[in-house]
């Protein structure tokens, strides 16, 4: 029962807790460390990590209603948090009568249950200890586990399942236990990062009531995946929880897990099993390495916090201009117009720098909706006056320029050239990556999104916006080196507000540009 893997002082309580039955029912009664460590010692072939203490010690704690741990591959995260604490929540102290188990797909959701049923019928000290388990199969089978002679039910759903209502007699959900809820598929696209965000917040936790625990564990998959909204949402204070995040190696090279990984040869060993650079980081590491197909890098992006001053003899405002991508049409699955705007500065050097507005526009809108926008926001981000459209001038968005340019506004169609969106927005990368492209901290998260995961995501509407008005900052400025910083515009019927003067767009203030909306 491999004592040799517990400290001194732990080898001596568990050599009393093998010869005292009393004393042990007492212990792992109360500690999920020792009930673990007890009962499924087959499962312990190194000796415990801090790490994996503080996951016992979140399990025995009550003060967390909402616990979300983002772990390596391979850190005995299920093991610990799905197999042993739901058990440990029924037979020991927690006393719990309804437990779901959260898997994406059913038949995962059903093998978490199944190791459970196995221990419970093949793990024979537990069985004399805290047994015998009379276990009972109601209607559902091999999706219910009931313990009757504890009266508790153990559940497995997916994330497909309405799960809201149900009821073990008296009891709902207590506990819930989600495991690996995404994969790599799931995560692709907002759309789906969205859908079980949706599911987690309108289905999975109404299933609860007041003092039940949710449990999320995984990897981490993907910057916006369901553990990193967790994790936002509870450093912010809008929910009530703790995130835990355990890379196997820290910042200064040390390893989390020493009993299993001694040396840095070992380390190495498990980096060149898994063979995969991106694979390595995302899921042991817990960084996302970009893939090589990305067109734009997250560590390329630069943030501002104000405009340049308007007379600091170091930045000369320029123009603002707005790149427009076309839609039309309002149906729900069709693309949306997007409008990026940005203001461009000149440096003493010569180089040019473009600050993105927050708020674009990305609606789906009609043929008039879309002229009478595009003119609200040639006037809005220019202070009042007609500031730079530019738009792809294909097919009957040559009809909308015409329209513009008839009505006075200053309209330049864009030539796509035989290029594809992809190669467009790669045609700009650089300038994003030497940082000539600043963006605000707070208003371009979808632009970001699709800046980041273009090729991927369901819509790319902001990132040809994007990519047509930098193209057209590439051809009006002079120098051989731009930088920019974007502003983007917004979604709403608007103006600034009237008690602001517009001498020029230089000496806009940026506060009333942050509330801007068009």
């Amino acid at each position: 029962m491999a004592p040799h893997r517990q400290t001194p002082p732990t080898q001596k309580l568990w050599l009393r807790m093998f010869k005292d039955k009393s004393l042990r029912k007492k212990t792992v009664t109360l500690s999920h460390y020792w009930f673990f460590h007890f009962y499924f010692w087959h499962y312990v072939k190194h000796q415990t990590a801090p790490f994996q203490r503080e996951m016992f010690d979140l399990t025995e704690s009550e003060e967390y209603s909402t616990v979300a741990i983002t772990a390596f591959r391979g850190s005995a995260k299920s093991t610990i948090m799905n197999l042993s604490y739901t058990l440990w929540s029924i037979l020991g102290k927690p006393g719990k009568k309804f437990i779901l188990l959260v898997g994406q797909t059913q038949a995962q959701a059903r093998q978490h249950l199944k190791n459970i049923k196995e221990e419970l019928e093949n793990n024979g000290i537990l069985g004399a200890d805290l047994g015998p388990f009379r276990e009972e199969e109601d209607e559902w089978r091999n999706s219910c586990l009931v313990i009757s002679n504890y009266g508790a039910k153990i559940m497995a759903v997916s994330i497909d399942q309405a799960v809201r209502g149900l009821r073990h007699g008296p009891y709902r959900p207590d506990l819930i236990i989600c495991d690996d809820i995404e994969d790599m598929t799931s995560v692709k696209t907002k759309d789906g990062r969205d859908r079980t965000y949706q599911w987690v917040k309108g289905e999975l936790l109404p299933a609860g009531d007041t003092g039940t625990r949710i449990v999320f564990i995984g990897n981490l998959l993907h910057e916006d995946c369901l553990l990193k909204r967790l994790q936002q949402e509870i450093e912010s204070g809008n929910l009530q929880g703790t995130y835990r995040e355990y890379p196997l190696l820290r910042e200064d090279g040390t390893c989390l897990w020493p009993g299993k990984y001694r040396t840095k040869s070992d380390v190495e060993a498990e980096r060149q099993r898994i063979g995969s650079d991106s694979a390595w980081h995302r899921e042991y590491l817990l960084r996302i390495l970009s893939d090589a197909d990305r067109v734009i890098h997250p560590a390329w992006i630069r943030y501002y916090d104000e405009f340049p001053p308007e007379k600091s003899g170091e930045m000369e405002f320029r123009y603002a201009a707005t790149g427009v991508d076309l839609a039309i049409s309002k149906n729900e699955s069709a693309d949306f117009t997007a409008m990026v705007s940005g203001r461009v500065y000149r440096a003493e050097e010569k180089d040019l720098f473009v600050y993105i507005l927050p708020n674009p526009v990305n609606e789906h809108l009609t043929a008039l909706e879309t002229l009478e926008r595009a003119k609200r926001v040639s006037k809005a981000v220019s202070g009042g006056e007609r500031s730079k459209l530019c738009i792809e001038e294909v097919g009957y968005q040559g009809m909308l320029i015409e329209e513009l340019d008839r009505d006075g506004f200053d309209v330049k169609g864009s030539k796509v050239k035989n290029q594809d969106k992809r190669s467009r927005l790669a045609l700009t990368s650089h300038l994003i990556q030497s940082g000539n492209v600043l963006f605000p901290r707070h208003g371009c998260e979808e632009l970001l999104n699709q800046l980041l995961n273009f090729g991927v995501e369901t819509h790319d509407d902001l990132a040809d916006a994007f990519a047509i008005l930098l193209a057209y900052v590439l051809e009006e400025g002079p120098g051989s080196r731009l930088e920019f910083m974007w502003l983007v515009g917004g979604d709403e019927d608007r103006h600034p507000q009237d008690n602001v003067r517009w001498h020029s767009l230089g000496g806009w203030p940026y506060e009333n540009i942050l509330n801007m909306r068009f």
